[in-house]
Formats: structure tokens, C-alpha cells, sequence
């Protein structure tokens, strides 16, 4: 049984500019009561937000170009249905409609939006409620730079950056309510899409770790007082192990472990230019965890990707 967050608000800082963000996804859901209305009439099953995934989900990987219509909004103080600690630094950051956030599969990724005045990289944050496979919703300041906001509406190409270059290892955050019994643990600062998150505690070998909606990753009957081993694979078969990961919640953990990217001699992985580093914000009493060096890398294919 999952242990419940003791306090339902946790990891969800709000802003004043929330309301905003909250009628429109009340507007989302008001419209998708009517679809549904519409759906038992022609005898159509529908599968809604309330927990399930697309079937054909997928966070976008490789080097596809997708089409789609960019709109705006802002987060505010809050992380966003990935519920990073508040948003990136510079504030570039995107909400991808369910397809494409794929029960937060998407999650810490980023992509390179191109719009009418230009490109911007955006990381993906947060999930949107009214978003289909063509419209994707940008912060502010990320619209900004590749469109006029008085449009309310671009026209944009985007494609997902393979190996963004960060400062930094991965990251790691414990969840508010985890405990030995039961483990719920936020990787950040990993650049490509995630496919899988493995952890051990002390005397024990790895488990596999279950994603969850809100991007923690949880072991059901915990692995005990901690500290922890974790390690991490990405959709491109890129993997690191951390440890000496802490059972200590809601504070970030830094560590030196990275999924580093492929030289350009074994991999055909395109090269992306650099950007300003995009991470959690730290905590000012967090150590830095010790690590252990890349353990695999792979190619320019995302592994077992749906092909809808």
C-alpha cells in the first residue's frame, strides 16, 4: 500500500499567478466532461487524466520534428505536475498536452522550440490539460523570445535536445511522507528523457523503481533507513549510479554522477549548443553525495519507444 503525502499540499508551491493557470485547466476539464458526454452517446470509451496514460504515449525523443501551435501562461513559484522544487532559473520551461508528457515520462527533458522570431530551450515541467498532440504551452518569457506575445498564438516547430549540456550530476529529492517503509525519490538534472530509476539500500540488491504521474519514482515496502544506491537509465541507454543518497526529505542532493553524452566518434547523436545550466534550486545545508562513473552508453535511438 502507498503511504499517503501527509500533507496534500506538498512540493506544490503556489503563486498569486496560479489562478490563472487553475481556471484554465478548469476550462480543460469542463470541455472534456462535454467530449465525454459525447463519447457515451456514440458508445466510444475514453481514458481521462485521472491516472491512466495514452496508450500511444511517448515523450518526444531522437531527432523527429514535431508541428504544433505554442500558447503562454505562467507557473508561477510552482514546479509544474513534474513537482521540481520551483521552476528553472532562467525560466524557460514548457507544459507538454498528456501524449507527449506521458505520465511524467517527459519530465527534465528539454526541447528547442522554433517560432517566428527565433529558438528557445525550453525544459518540459509541467503537464497541459487542454493540450492535444499539436499545441504545446510555453512560459512567458519563452514565448517571448521566438514570438510576439500580443499573438496569444504561434505557429512553432519543436524537437526534443538529445545530451543537453548541464552543470552539474544528477539530483536527487527524497519525497515529503517517504520513509524506510516506503521509498519515493525525484531524479533531476538529467537532460534526456528517463526510462527507468533502480534503487538499493545497504545489504540489499536493486530494485526497480515504479514511475509515478508526479515524477517521483516509488519502491513499494521501502528499502530501509537508507543511505541509498541509485541508478539511472535514460531512453537512450545511457546510465549512472549514485550513492550515498540520504533518507532525508524534500531537500535536493547533489552528486557528481552524470549520464554522460557519447563523443561524436561513437555516436551520431546531434550536438546541441550550449545553454545556461537548468537544475533544481539548492538546498543551502545539502551535501554533495558521492558517485560512481557512467556505467553504459547506447545510440541515437530512444530504446523501447511506442511507434504510434
Amino acid at each position: 500500500m502507498t503511504v499517503p503525502d501527509p500533507d496534500p499540499n506538498d512540493d506544490i508551491p503556489a503563486g498569486i499567478n496560479g489562478t490563472r493557470r487553475w481556471r484554465r485547466r478548469a476550462r480543460h476539464l469542463l470541455a472534456g466532461a462535454g467530449i465525454t458526454a459525447l463519447a457515451a452517446v456514440l458508445g466510444i470509451t475514453l481514458v481521462v487524466r485521472g491516472g491512466a496514460t495514452p496508450a500511444c504515449a511517448a515523450p518526444p525523443t531522437g531527432n523527429t520534428v514535431h508541428k504544433a501551435k505554442a500558447s503562454f501562461y505562467d507557473a508561477g513559484r510552482s514546479g509544474g505536475n513534474c513537482s521540481f522544487p520551483a521552476p528553472p532559473a532562467d525560466r524557460l520551461y514548457v507544459a507538454l498536452g498528456s501524449s507527449a508528457y506521458s505520465g511524467a515520462a517527459a519530465c527534465g527533458s528539454y526541447l528547442d522550440v522554433t517560432g517566428p522570431k527565433g529558438t528557445v530551450r525550453v525544459m518540459v515541467m509541467d503537464q497541459c490539460g487542454g493540450c492535444g498532440p499539436g499545441k504545446i504551452d510555453l512560459s512567458d518569457e519563452a514565448f517571448a523570445k521566438i514570438a510576439d506575445r500580443a499573438q496569444g498564438i504561434a505557429q512553432v516547430t519543436y524537437r526534443a535536445v538529445v545530451n543537453p549540456p548541464l552543470d552539474g550530476g544528477l539530483t536527487f529529492r527524497i519525497k515529503g511522507g517517504a520513509s524506510q517503509w516506503w521509498f519515493a525519490v525525484q531524479v533531476g538534472n538529467h537532460g534526456n528523457p528517463l526510462r527507468s530509476v533502480e534503487a538499493k539500500g545497504p545489504g540489499g540488491g536493486f530494485r526497480k523503481a515504479a514511475r509515478q504521474s508526479d515524477n517521483y519514482w516509488t519502491v513499494e515496502g521501502g528499502l530501509g533507513p537508507g543511505p541509498y544506491s541509485i541508478r539511472v537509465t535514460d531512453v537512450y541507454g545511457l546510465q549512472a549510479t549514485a550513492t550515498t543518497i540520504r533518507m532525508v526529505t524534500k531537500q535536493v542532493q547533489r552528486s557528481t554522477a552524470v549520464l554522460a553524452s557519447p563523443t561524436p566518434s561513437s555516436s551520431p547523436l546531434p550536438s546541441a549548443p550550449p545553454s545556461p545550466s537548468i537544475a533544481p534550486s539548492p538546498t543551502p545545508s545539502e551535501p554533495v553525495a558521492p558517485t560512481a562513473a557512467v556505467e553504459a552508453l547506447a545510440g541515437a535511438a530512444p530504446l523501447n519507444v511506442p511507434r504510434c
